[in-house]
């Protein structure tokens, strides 16, 4: 598995029992941090990896996840291209992306996002790339109503630091139920999975 943008590892902490598990950011001093908290772990590969200059595996894996990673690109569609040549052919690329245009506030121009997304204009971007959509939906219908309370409505440049423990300790277990039982027609984030045709090559870096 890969995760791209891991970030300091916190996700990526969360997977056990894998052959191999590379967890990669852009920031050298990130993946200093993550070299050094999965040093016993020998399965784990740490590496700076910036698929803005054209990065990709050298030994592809099964599945890479991108957690809001592709909104900060321009050409979301040639990303996604990239991205899958670090996929075996038949593998999956999981997808979590900020969630509709309506929420797109401050806090988005801030950090570089350059759009927030509906199912339909991810899957769109994952057919330009070439891919197969298994799913595309929204999740975190719950945050989604907090996000535009907190940012539309209180014009806030970003979620305070209160509100967010709040919701962590109190709405996070809720919406995960909502998620599971109910078809959720609006989110705070969109879900998508990825299938990398099985015919497609792969060029190594």
């Amino acid at each position: 598995m890969l995760e791209v943008g891991a970030g300091l590892g916190e996700f990526a902490s969360q997977f056990t029992g894998l052959d191999r598990l590379v967890v990669t950011d852009v920031d050298p001093d990130a993946v200093k941090v993550m070299k050094a908290r999965f040093a016993g772990r020998g399965e784990v590969e740490a590496a700076q990896f910036d698929l803005a200059c054209g990065a990709s595996l050298d030994r592809p894996v099964e599945t890479a996840i991108a957690i809001n990673v592709l909104e900060h690109f321009e050409d979301d569609a040639a990303l996604l291209t990239l991205l899958g040549r670090s996929v075996t052919p038949g593998g999956t690329l999981v997808l979590w992306v900020p969630a509709y245009q309506s929420l797109y506030g401050d806090f988005d121009r801030k950090v570089g996002h350059f759009r927030r997304y509906t199912p339909a204009t991810l899957r769109d971007a994952a057919v330009r790339a070439g891919l197969e959509v298994e799913l595309s939906r929204p999740v975190n219908l719950l945050g989604g109503i907090a996000w535009w309370a907190a940012v539309r409505l209180g014009k806030a440049g970003s979620p305070k630091a209160g509100a967010v423990g709040l919701y962590d300790k109190v709405l996070v277990p809720v919406t995960r139920v909502l998620d599971r039982v109910l078809p959720i027609p609006f989110g705070q984030s969109i879900l998508g999975v990825f299938r990398v045709p099985g015919d497609r090559g792969h060029a190594a870096s």
